[in-house]
């Protein structure tokens, strides 16, 4: 007789995420108070963050202290950044190309009277560049910035291969310490069915039909053009570039798309993502570097919904848009990627930047808010997506892509 095979997590994930569309629209419904169930959806968004930044390190220090030839991190740094960037411009690119040509604000009449957008003043470049470098790590670790960990975690581990055999043993405790966080990791994702539902539950219950109607069209053009560009600039090299199965990688990214597409946060899917790309043959060291970086500058979702949202904007409120000025939307939006951090509704804080560069009325990032954590599962998604064929695509032109190995035990990566 055949041995019952049990049901695996992304299964009963996918149960949570239907139960909570159900009960959000029930919820809804009765006009019940969601906000109870709210906790139970927070608690586990912290539970799967609470290990991102301690895995990030270790994992960052172990494969630099193991690739230990500069230019060998150097040629993976150089191809992962060029690939996120390339992808990223296409990114925007195609959101303003659909933006145009399905023209989601045209006609609409949605009122501003009362609206206002927090002001935020946008970083210099220089700035920019100077806040990866972190004044004090240990404050970097406790505000959770992932650039600047990565920065430190880097240079920490070029510092402890340079020191040779005397720097084995803690080597040997770094890459334990991943073990663990991934392990620690597999333990929280068992409540990871429970956070879905009332994750879910919650925003389809604040999300009603009042607030979806009016901008229909703009929902439906975000997920198409992320399907487009799921289609092309993911799927299409996984296929010809890395030689991956489609089946099997759908099957080993399941789980990191789950969990992004309900907490709309990349950050909480880093340490299922990671795990996935080595499952599908990426490199060890690749993965552990491309994957964090990714997580901070690799934000191909936000940068389709930043190209949609500036036409959408600007068509409500009758703005012609110059291609010059639609040239500028797709360079600010790969410029603003740099350093943005995993967490739901950055590209809200993003988006002002870019409404700041053309003239937009910044009163246009509060139409779309309402609908934000709809619009912030599909480019949260992308983000994933793009980070795990970034990690595959690197490790094939570094000659390092494996064997897909779904059964990967946890403790093997």
């Amino acid at each position: 007789m055949a041995e019952n095979k049990k049901m695996g997590l992304p299964a009963k994930m996918g149960i949570g995420l239907i139960a909570g569309v159900i009960a959000g629209l029930i919820f809804q419904k009765a006009g019940w108070n969601v906000d109870y169930v709210k906790p139970v959806g927070d608690l586990f968004i912290r539970l799967i963050r609470m290990v991102v930044i301690p895995l990030v390190f270790a994992s960052l220090v172990a494969g630099a202290a193991s690739i230990g030839d500069s230019r060998k991190l150097g040629s993976i740094a150089s191809k992962s950044i060029a690939w996120m960037f390339g992808t990223t411009a296409v990114a925007v690119g195609l959101g303003l190309f659909f933006a145009n040509l399905i023209k989601p604000g045209v006609g609409l009449s949605l009122s501003t009277e009362g609206l206002k957008a927090k002001e935020i003043v946008p970083p210099s470049i220089v700035d920019t560049l100077l806040n990866i470098v972190p004044i004090n790590p240990l404050q970097a670790f406790a505000e959770g910035n992932l650039l600047q960990v990565i920065f430190f975690a880097v240079f920490f581990g070029f510092a402890l291969n340079a020191i040779g055999e005397r720097g084995k043993p803690l080597l040997n405790i770094f890459e334990m310490v991943t073990d663990v966080m991934i392990k620690l990791t597999g333990i929280v994702m068992n409540f990871a069915p429970y956070g879905v539902f009332a994750l879910i539950t919650f925003t389809v219950a604040k999300n009603g039909a009042a607030v979806l109607l009016p901008l229909i069209k703009l929902i439906v053009a975000m997920y198409l053009v992320s399907v487009i560009h799921i289609i092309l600039v993911y799927l299409l090299p996984i296929k010809f570039i890395a030689g991956k199965s489609w089946r099997e990688y759908f099957k080993a990214i399941a789980e990191p798309l789950l969990v992004a597409f309900s907490t709309c946060s990349s950050a909480a899917a880093l340490a299922l993502n990671l795990k996935s790309t080595q499952k599908l043959g990426a490199s060890k060291n690749v993965a552990s570097f491309t994957i964090p970086l990714g997580n901070t500058i690799n934000m191909d979702g936000a940068a389709i919904y930043l190209g949609l949202a500036a036409v959408f904007v600007a068509q409500v409120y009758n703005i012609p848009l110059t291609g010059g000025e639609q040239l500028t939307i797709l360079l600010m939006a790969v410029l603003a990627s740099i350093g943005s951090v995993g967490v739901p509704s950055m590209a809200l804080v993003v988006m002002t930047m870019v409404f700041t560069s053309i003239g937009l009325p910044l009163e246009g990032i509060a139409l779309v808010a309402g609908v934000d954590r709809i619009l912030d599962m599909a480019r949260t998604s992308l983000n994933v997506f793009g980070d795990n064929t970034t990690a595959l695509i690197v490790s094939k032109w570094e000659g390092e892509l494996g064997e897909t190995n779904l059964e990967l035990d946890e403790q093997a990566t």
